[in-house]
């Protein structure tokens, strides 16, 4: 009986349990939930155990109460049918026989009480092991829900777990191209890129211009050895350079 009543008070203290306060203190929430799991289930098992054994004594105070209740019946018609023939001899004037079968009736009575109490006493020990029975079934089942209840916080937690790693994963990842920040490399690549263009551009200017100077020089040059055939022209005697029409 104290082990049935030891199982109970565990079950008791389990199902007790605020497991939402004990995930917010545990410095591992998933191993102490692990613990719990296993916890539960080992004392589910010990329990069903002490009910199995609790109800099968149970069940045999009920069959032996059930006997003493027919024990109790049956002799009590056997005195009956013993008064009814003493009664029968006794018309008849068989007296002696009519105090015997009378005996026989008193015995019979007398076996009937003592299964009538047998009965009576087991009565209340049959009533406290029902209600202890009746206790430990519900326990059992609240312990039951307890550890689904368990089971699914767990799976929430490692769900939660895995997203918050996922995202840790995705934040450092993100960090880390922050401070190699390569869009600053590339707009630094695109401004030297621009100054190229830049001096490339100042360079062809440059070189546009000296050819403009050049082939400026190259007409003065034209118009000087024009004059200088015109004058050679006139110096010989020869008429004036007309324009032809």
């Amino acid at each position: 009986m104290m082990a049935k009543q030891s199982i109970f008070g565990r079950i008791s203290t389990l199902i007790r349990a605020n497991v939402n306060a004990m995930i917010d203190s545990a410095e591992d929430p998933q191993k102490m939930l692990d613990q719990l799991v296993r916890d539960y289930t080992n004392n589910i098992a010990d329990a069903e155990s002490a009910i199995a054994e609790t109800i099968g004594n149970l069940r045999l105070l009920e069959r032996d109460h059930s006997e003493d209740v027919q024990s109790a019946n049956e002799w009590g018609n056997k005195a009956l049918a013993a008064s009814k023939k003493a009664d029968e001899f006794r018309t008849s004037g068989n007296s002696s026989d009519a105090d015997k079968f009378d005996n026989l009736a008193k015995i019979a009575l007398q076996r009937q009480i003592s299964s009538e109490n047998e009965a009576k006493t087991a009565e209340p020990t049959i009533a406290s092991q029902t209600e202890v029975v009746d206790k430990l079934k519900d326990g059992l089942n609240g312990m039951k829900q307890k550890l689904e209840e368990l089971k699914a916080k767990r799976s929430e937690l490692i769900a939660r777990s895995k997203t918050a790693e996922a995202q840790t994963k995705v934040h450092d990842a993100v960090s880390s191209i922050n401070v190699l920040d390569p869009t600053s490399d590339l707009s630094r690549f695109e401004d030297k890129v621009r100054r190229q263009e830049a001096l490339a551009q100042g360079k062809a200017e440059i070189a546009a211009s000296s050819l403009d100077a050049q082939f400026n020089q190259l007409d003065d040059m034209g118009q000087l050895t024009e004059v200088e055939a015109r004058l050679a022209e006139l110096k010989s005697g020869k008429a004036p350079h007309a324009i032809e029409q």
